[in-house]
């Protein structure tokens, strides 16, 4: 063999070599920049478009991702739940945000929530739901759980079968929307002895009520009330109530980031209530 002819080998194995490297460690159809900002998941569901020839780097609507069931410990199903003890005393405290997902407002929330690394339980309501799907997919994708408020937000006395389908057909909703099952309910308005709370505790659900408000439904208090009745009442194992959806909440937006900051101040770490009734004493 000539020299010539050893050295285009040599060139020809080269090349091979890193072209086959390359293939390895840089995930097709995203470049190597975009590709140091994407989350793993993103990277690995990139799944090829046999019809275009294409890589799709998101997954398609019929491939199914494992779906989150919120449940709770045996002791507290069919039990009414204001706050936990945790143990140890721990400094833990659960957001809870109800009447949602809700046109903007929950985009703010969720926007706030993330740059703060912070977990919140949404009680979403039927008709919201409906309305807003996107939004509850984004908060189911984002690692909140999620909870059952009833289809209407009814404060009435039902007979069973109504409180049966406004409790139901929620959660089949969830279910169909997100893949989320839920052992959360919320009765509208904390109202207990309207037959909803009944029939949510006899499906042994745990009924979720709260044990701190940020009183943000008050049509006359400014947003610097709710971050003190918050920060002022806060206590391990509280679980506080705020508001995404039901009418114009600017103001627990505003408010949202500094109830936060001022829980992290004074040492409190956030969780989902699932996780709280699980560090139950």
């Amino acid at each position: 063999m000539t020299n010539n002819f050893l050295k285009r080998q040599q060139i020809i194995s080269f090349v091979a070599i890193a072209s086959s490297i390359t293939a390895c460690s840089i995930t097709p159809g995203i470049s190597p920049q975009s590709g140091l900002n994407q989350p793993l998941s993103k990277i690995h569901t990139a799944l090829q478009d046999p019809a275009k020839g294409q890589i799709n780097a998101q997954l398609p609507p019929s491939v199914k991702v494992e779906n989150p069931t919120f449940t709770v410990p045996d002791k507290f199903q069919g039990k009414t739940v204001y706050q936990v003890q945790p143990s140890n005393n721990e400094k833990v405290i659960a957001l809870s945000i109800d009447d949602g997902p809700w046109p903007k407002t929950t985009l703010e929330m969720l926007d706030i929530l993330k740059q703060n690394d912070v977990k919140a339980t949404f009680f979403w309501v039927g008709q919201a739901l409906q309305a807003n799907p996107d939004l509850a997919k984004r908060e189911v994708a984002e690692g909140h759980a999620i909870g059952n408020h009833t289809w209407h937000h009814w404060y009435r006395r039902m007979d069973e079968a109504t409180a049966k389908s406004e409790i139901d057909r929620t959660a089949d909703l969830i279910y169909k929307t997100t893949g989320v099952k839920t052992t959360l309910f919320r009765p509208p308005g904390g109202f207990l002895n309207n037959g909803l709370a009944a029939y949510a505790k006899s499906q042994k659900d745990a009924v979720i009520m709260w044990s701190l408000t940020s009183a943000d439904t008050d049509p006359h208090a400014k947003p610097q009330a709710f971050v003190n009745n918050v920060l002022k009442g806060a206590k391990p194992g509280f679980i506080v109530l705020m508001h995404d959806g039901g009418g114009d909440r600017h103001r627990t937006v505003e408010a949202l980031p500094q109830i936060i900051s001022g829980l992290k101040q004074q040492g409190y770490r956030f969780v989902t209530i699932p996780e709280l009734l699980k560090m139950a004493q």
